[in-house]
């Protein structure tokens, strides 16, 4: 894969607001790590999600309560991936890396594998945000097409229709395929996986067969394989679907840009900072109920230009982002809405699923 690189000789925007950002934690006497406020949704999101589970397990429930709960197990998972394992894995979750360690490993327990997210996320995808060929979270795929340099096919006509479909399986699809896809390719979207001491061999086999076991065989055991499909799908239906449109809405909506690279080493023609803002968007920023579920991935633009900062502080960080931005005239992405941004991640979506328009070439003569 060609080395991809960025233009930061002239890198004053994002050294002012570094400036600003610590200004605000010193003069507030503030860590940058979560405080009470991310350990309250500790205490809340993981003992909800065991209640509900042993519920569905040991309780005999009406079919229409058994799906909900079971939905409703899936929108706590995903909260917890957003607020707790998210943190955790970013290192922003405590000053103790032994604290963030232990929590990242909510991502095991989610059914994924913290050791190759983090290369996948915290390495590739916030260097290389929207780069075609590199970002893992764009990946080629004959399914979807997710910018204007990936392949066009007839089925993307359409893909606007059957993208909650695509995105309602895709947490099945990371933990029993494109996890053991990267684990044996020891490949992310071509960069190489770093290499796995002992230690994280162990753990990625350990937890993928706990999984199986919690999400699969005990419910088997239990209920019977008819109520498992019940519980398994309507869990992983919302799992996915919420996962897919939060992590969209950041960077493949409208208004965002594209990079992307073949074969030749590339610079791109702005520093890395700037590069962000360019690919990055918010969202229902003032929606205080969608912040706290979210884990204030509503404010991508913050947590892109400092993601060890717990997202706790997003919302105050980014009255400092948007003004300082202002002040050199750089882009600042947002929605005011969820909705409104849904609503632009499908357009965009829609619009990517025409067929491009061949641009005749003059001839001359």
């Amino acid at each position: 894969m060609a080395k991809v690189s960025f233009n930061n000789k002239n890198n004053v925007f994002y050294s002012t607001l570094k400036k600003e950002v610590e200004y605000y934690f010193s003069s507030n006497k503030k860590k940058k790590t979560g405080d009470w406020r991310l350990y309250l949704k500790t205490v809340v999101l993981i003992p909800a999600a065991l209640v509900i589970y042993f519920s569905v397990l040991y309780f005999s429930l009406p079919v229409a309560v058994l799906i909900g709960l079971s939905g409703l197990l899936g929108f706590i998972l995903a909260s917890i991936g957003f607020n707790i394992m998210h943190d955790a894995c970013h290192g922003s979750y405590s000053r103790r890396k032994w604290v963030n360690n232990l929590f990242g490993l909510t991502m095991n327990a989610l059914g994924s594998n913290a050791f190759i997210w983090k290369q996948k996320h915290n390495i590739i995808h916030h260097t290389y945000t929207n780069v075609d060929g590199l970002d893992d979270d764009i990946a080629k795929s004959p399914v979807i097409r997710q910018c204007q340099t990936q392949k066009w096919l007839p089925m993307h006509r359409v893909q606007h229709l059957y993208l909650p479909i695509v995105y309602s399986i895709s947490s099945i699809a990371w933990t029993l395929l494109t996890d053991f896809m990267k684990y044996f390719s020891r490949k992310v979207t071509g960069t190489d996986l770093q290499k796995m001491n002992t230690g994280e061999h162990i753990i990625f086999w350990a937890s993928k067969i706990l999984c199986l076991f919690f999400y699969v065989a005990l419910p088997i055991f239990i209920k019977g394989a008819s109520i498992w499909l019940l519980f398994y799908f309507s869990m992983h239906i919302v799992f996915g679907l919420t996962l897919s449109i939060v992590f969209q809405l950041a960077h493949v909506v409208e208004h965002t840009e594209f990079e992307t690279v073949e074969e030749d080493p590339k610079l791109i023609e702005t520093e890395w900072a700037v590069h962000q803002l360019k690919t990055t968007s918010n969202f229902a920023m003032r929606n205080k109920f969608i912040s706290w579920f979210v884990g204030g991935l509503n404010f991508q633009v913050e947590h892109h230009l400092f993601p060890r900062i717990s997202h706790i502080h997003y919302p105050a960080l980014s009255k400092i982002v948007k003004k300082v931005c202002e002040q050199y005239q750089m882009p600042y992405h947002y929605f005011p809405t969820m909705t409104q941004a849904v609503a632009s991640h499908f357009r965009f979506m829609k619009q990517l699923g025409r067929k491009p328009v061949a641009i005749p070439v003059p001839v001359n003569g």
